[in-house]
């Protein structure tokens, strides 16, 4: 039996409340076939196919409902959410205030807003917005958590903390591992240690991509005396969280016997230079038999790190003994013998969730060409892309490895450079480096200073508002230039 017209329909919204959009968007395109006249059943397809990540055809979906109904506000939203995803700030601004005037019920319009208004730098109208939503609505989680966002953005730290306690205490579970992780942000952001390393913990009771691998058959090691036996480090997440967190291993080492590491293949050469490490197994090699183990990132909790207590003693990490471009290295780099080296890039990793907001146009840094007597070497990896201004010389062709880098990054008098990898190398390493940071950092880089406690030889530039770049590097030009 053919199910009615209205049976259908709800059919494919209770599919898409569920998750299951591929079989929702089936219901709603038998629907729509039969009845082409419904613009809240365009407008709902729409969003799904948003959801979908199918762009094109959700945006059709939008546009055939506001051709039945001008003013129907759920294709309107998702309008501007799609406008939202392309970067068209104003328009998308546009279509959520248009909703708004005709219904300023409308919270989810008011939340596309403010998200809105994050994304176009305007963290202040973000937070007015949101203050709005949740006098409407104070048990409204999304408002919470986008709020939190925008005050971290605005430097107040101890205040978005609340917003997160607050958040969970409406989901009624404000101790469980999620709240705490979430919860640690903030207090490592200000610098509230040890708490937020008691609070970070908590990341290894919730499923996350790059987790530390359970070790079910070993004890974890807590800090105590292991001598006589193999302790494991294992490597987590990123490649600048392992070379920043390795830091550790000497420490470790004064306690006990053996310390072995198991780090990311591409920086296990230069891991090896950390004194305290006696054997370091690069992912996917077998593992020699070991007594405890430990994620690297649970090191500062284990010692209890404070601001005052966070080991900086530099350099901890050397060029290693093999490096396998050294000899084409050094002859190109002898080309600017006499002529101050520095270091450039612009780009981090293009798989790292917050990439975009890390990363910057290359033409950005053009200002810096105006600097005399200057040797440029760019350390942009992966697709060939355009230097920021002539003369720059492009190392990447001769960086295939870490050891690589590390030798380059030695002949460098100054390394500049967004959050990367390549930071925390030349942290390590104690090469002087200008660290140009977004307007929300991540959590190590702290707020409103200008030195890093975690590499004596940082400086940090912070953009003044989100994506505010130009200004960062024209502080740094006249940095230079004053210092020259």
């Amino acid at each position: 039996m053919t199910p009615a017209p209205e049976e259908l329909l709800e059919k494919a919204r209770r599919l898409d409340r569920a998750g299951e959009w591929d079989e929702a968007a089936r219901a709603y395109a038998e629907f729509l076939e039969q009845h082409p006249g419904d613009a809240g059943a365009w407008a709902d397809f729409g969003g799904l196919l948003m959801v979908s990540d199918r762009r094109d055809e959700a945006r059709m979906a939008c546009h055939r409902a506001l051709s039945l109904d001008p003013r129907n506000p759920g294709a309107l939203v998702n309008l501007g959410c799609l406008q939202l995803r392309q970067g068209q700030w104003t328009e998308a601004e546009g279509l959520f205030r248009r909703v708004l005037a005709m219904d300023p019920r409308r919270n989810d319009a008011r939340l596309a807003l403010a998200d809105c208004l994050m994304k176009a730098k305007d963290p202040e109208a973000a937070r007015t917005v949101l203050e709005r939503a949740i006098a409407q609505d104070p048990g409204s989680l999304d408002a919470h958590k986008l709020l939190s966002r925008a005050l971290i953005q605005l430097g107040e730290a101890r205040l978005a903390y609340q917003e997160i306690q607050r958040r969970y205490t409406f989901l009624g579970s404000p101790s469980g591992p999620e709240a705490q992780w979430e919860l640690s942000y903030p207090s490592l952001l200000s610098g509230e240690m040890p708490k937020g390393w008691q609070l970070y913990e908590a990341r290894l009771r919730v499923p996350i991509p790059n987790a530390p691998q359970a070790r079910p058959d070993h004890p974890r090691w807590n800090g105590e005396s292991f001598v006589g036996k193999t302790l494991l480090l294992d490597y987590e997440q990123g490649l600048g969280d392992t070379l920043m967190f390795v830091r550790y291993a000497s420490r470790v080492k004064a306690l006990g016997g053996r310390v072995i590491a198991s780090v990311q293949r591409p920086v296990a050469e230069v891991v090896a230079t950390c004194d305290g490490i006696d054997e370091v197994i690069p992912s996917g090699d077998p593992l020699p038999p070991f007594d405890l183990h430990l994620p690297l990132l649970s090191l500062p909790w284990v010692f209890r790190t404070s601001l005052e207590t966070i080991p900086a003693q530099i350099p901890y990490l050397k060029v290693p003994a093999r490096v396998p471009n050294r000899q084409d290295l050094k002859a190109l780099l002898e080309g600017s013998r006499g002529r101050i080296r520095i270091g450039l890039a612009w780009v981090g990793n293009p798989a790292h969730q917050r990439d975009a907001e890390r990363s910057m146009l290359p033409e950005t840094l053009a200002p810096l060409a105006a600097l005399p007597e200057v040797a440029w070497h760019s350390f942009h990896f992966g697709e060939r892309e355009e230097a920021p201004f002539p003369g720059v010389t492009r190392l990447a062709p001769m960086l295939g490895s870490f050891s690589d880098t590390a030798f380059a990054l030695a002949a460098m008098d100054l390394v500049i450079t967004v959050d990367t990898a390549l930071a925390h190398l030349a942290g390590a390493m104690g090469v002087p480096t200008l660290l140009l940071l977004h307007a929300y950092p991540d959590w190590r880089w702290f707020l409103g200073r200008d030195d890093s406690p975690w590499y004596p030889t940082l400086r940090l530039y912070r953009q003044p508002t989100p994506g505010d770049w130009e200004t960062v590097v024209r502080r740094v030009v006249s940095d230079l230039t004053a210092g020259s």
